[in-house]
C-alpha cells in the first residue's frame, strides 16, 4: 500500500510528529513498508490457531481466601475530631 506524501504529512499531524520537508519521503517510504507488512499478515491464515490469554501454558496458583485484616472503622473514629453516624465530618472547604 503506497502512500503518498500528503498522507504522511495528515499522519504526522494526527500523531503531533513534527516532520521536515525532506523528512517526508524517507518516512513515506517506511510507513509504505510497514503497512506492506501488515496487509501481507493479514493474509495468514488463523483459522487453526486458538485464542490465547497467555503464550505460555501456565495456569496461576490459587490462594485461600483468608481475612487478614479485620475492620477498624470503631477504633479510628474513637481518635477523629469530629464523627457523625460513621462519617467524618470536616470543615467547608468550598463556599
Amino acid at each position: 500500500m503506497a502512500l503518498l506524501p500528503e498522507e504522511v504529512r495528515r499522519i504526522a499531524l494526527l500523531a503531533r510528529f513534527e516532520l521536515k520537508e525532506e523528512e517526508i519521503a524517507p518516512f513515506t517510504d517506511k510507513l509504505s513498508t510497514i503497512l506492506d507488512m501488515v496487509e501481507q499478515m493479514s493474509n495468514v491464515d488463523t483459522s487453526h490457531v486458538s485464542p490465547l490469554s497467555h503464550p505460555l501454558d501456565i495456569h496461576q496458583r490459587l490462594r485461600e481466601d483468608v481475612v487478614t485484616v479485620f475492620n477498624s472503622r470503631e477504633l479510628f473514629q474513637s481518635i477523629a475530631p469530629d464523627v457523625l453516624a460513621g462519617l467524618y465530618l470536616v470543615p467547608q472547604v468550598i463556599e
